[in-house]
């Protein structure tokens, strides 16, 4: 979900309200994603790369993701949707903690949208934690890896997006890339609307997908 900054510069406005207008997209890409039938959507809310930005723009994002649960939980909990958290989000203060477990609780038994939010998170990191962890019960395959990510039991990874014209992964999901389906856009990621997804869907499910094979 990359540009908010560069929305609220063109707009001569703070960072702080490109991050508010991100999350009202992100209100309309998640209710969309529960109509069209998606098992799963990730969002990259927060990198273990993101501590190094400025204190203040650091903590108007964790601001912003308390708000969010408060004001959102119970439409996204009455929707069936179930929140998933991968990354590390005990690295949070103990307020957004709570918050944020409480959230996993709440909507523990949801069978609609997996809602996945990636917090503190880094695709490095999480490769590497796993296969120290597959390491710790036997042999390393690509099987063991897999079954220790952060990501395990979620749907394999399909189409991966990413707004404002940034064509790099960022460290983002890179082993569940291996064969996913890539589009980059050049829209901000607060302009992005439930048509941008309608509109990625399409060319996603025009693509010939062969995962290796002729």
């Amino acid at each position: 979900m990359d540009g908010n900054g560069r929305w609220a510069k063109q707009r001569f406005l703070p960072r702080a309200i490109g991050h508010q207008r991100g999350v009202e997209a992100v209100r309309g890409v998640v209710r969309r994603a529960g109509e069209v039938g998606l098992e799963a959507l990730t969002l990259y809310a927060f990198s273990t790369e993101n501590w190094r930005r400025p204190e203040d723009e650091v903590s108007a994002l964790m601001g912003l993701l308390k708000r969010f649960i408060l004001s959102d939980l119970e439409e996204i909990a009455g929707n069936g949707v179930r929140l998933r958290i991968i990354g590390d989000h005990g690295a949070f203060g103990p307020e957004l903690r709570d918050l944020l477990d409480g959230a996993l609780a709440r909507t523990a038994g949801n069978t609609g949208l997996n809602l996945v939010i990636a917090l503190n998170y880094g695709s490095q990191d999480e490769i590497a934690r796993a296969a120290a962890r597959a390491a710790a019960v036997g042999p390393i395959t690509p099987e063991t890896i897999e079954a220790h990510l952060d990501t395990a039991g979620l749907p394999p990874l399909d189409l991966l997006i990413r707004t404002s014209g940034e064509v790099r992964l960022s460290n983002f999901l890179l082993w569940q890339a291996a064969y996913a389906e890539m589009l980059f856009l050049d829209v901000l990621w607060p302009d992005f609307a439930p048509a941008h997804l309608d509109a990625a869907l399409a060319q996603f499910a025009a693509r010939e997908r062969r995962f290796g094979g002729r």
